[in-house]
């Protein structure tokens, strides 16, 4: 076989899942459900993050808190202040691309 495969949670439990980290691009699938997200923190490459099902809650380096549906796609600056939760109470599942791969 020439292609990897790789398998993504279907569930509604609380998920950061590390799909594929190589030197490439990192391909992260998030779940959260309400008041879960996070920790505040700064973009360590540029951020693709789509909204796959839920609404994002998400300030951004020193802007008020901006909510995105599913089916939005948001590109982050690499080194963004970034604080991303669910406050909503259906869950929330994201696809995260950092491109390119983080260094160290």
């Amino acid at each position: 076989m020439v292609e990897q495969i790789f398998a993504l949670s279907r569930g509604d439990e609380k998920a950061v899942e590390k799909v594929v980290f190589d030197e490439n691009v990192h391909y992260l699938h998030m779940v959260f459900n309400k008041g879960e997200g996070l920790p505040e923190h700064f973009s360590n490459s540029n951020v693709y993050m789509t909204v796959v099902r839920g609404t994002l809650s998400i300030g951004l380096d020193e802007q008020d808190v901006h909510e995105y549906e599913a089916g939005t796609l948001l590109k982050i600056p690499f080194q963004t202040k970034m604080n991303v939760g669910n406050k909503h109470n259906e869950t929330l599942e994201l696809i995260v691309v950092k491109a390119p791969a983080p260094k160290g």
